[in-house]
């Protein structure tokens, strides 16, 4: 991979639709954070809202939600996978999209850090730890966890971040995004759907790089 071109071309822009209930967005984001490390400066990832459930369903058990956590066994086979765990919790279900995205937000009002301890807080509770990250003392005590104060956690429930979680899922959709992770380059055409192979995100941003020289 040449290096010489590092201070002379704009960094390339990865523009990602996740929802944290989604396992295999857990799987992209592990893969997308080491993809960031290698190529340092020269990769933006920007990481948007979309929501695979949208509005609480009341005739979602306990016990069915157990049963749909075996599927995570599918990304939790991959070599490279992080943690997970099937439930064994007595908590949840997690009730729908909404409430982690908020809280993301949120952080990301604090900065681009606080955002990525958020980000990484929120899928390795829900997948490693059997947290259920859309109540909100769960909720809270992430927050704090990762070095926010308590009374700053009031700015989840800004209405203007829900228009901003809505807004970033309309346009996943006006993208054609009909599955998560989804991830686009921004000033191309088309998505990139689904978990990748590492390996595929460094060649689609390494030729992207060149093709600026």
């Amino acid at each position: 991979m040449a290096l010489w071109y590092r201070c002379v071309v704009e960094p390339t822009r990865l523009i990602v639709y996740s929802d944290y209930l989604c396992p295999w967005c857990y799987l992209g984001a592990t893969r997308l954070q080491r993809v960031q490390e290698e190529f340092g400066a020269r990769v933006q990832v920007e990481w948007r809202s979309f929501l695979l459930r949208p509005q609480p369903d009341p005739r979602r058990t306990l016990e069915k939600f157990r049963a749909y956590t075996r599927s995570w066994e599918r990304p939790a086979a991959e070599p490279d996978a992080p943690l997970f765990r099937a439930w064994d919790s007595d908590a949840g279900p997690p009730t729908h999209s909404i409430p982690p995205h908020l809280v993301a937000k949120a952080a990301a009002t604090f900065g681009d850090a606080a955002f990525a301890r958020m980000h990484e807080r929120l899928l390795r509770a829900y997948f490693g730890e059997n947290r259920d990250i859309t109540d909100p003392g769960t909720l809270s005590a992430l927050w704090r966890e990762i070095g926010l104060a308590a009374e700053d956690f009031a700015r989840a429930s800004d209405p203007a971040l829900l228009q901003q979680v809505l807004a970033q899922h309309n346009e996943a959709i006006e993208h054609d995004v009909t599955g998560v992770p989804a991830v686009r380059m921004e000033g191309r055409e088309g998505v990139v759907v689904g978990a990748q192979p590492i390996e595929l995100y460094q060649r689609w941003i390494d030729r992207a790089l060149q093709s600026r020289l």
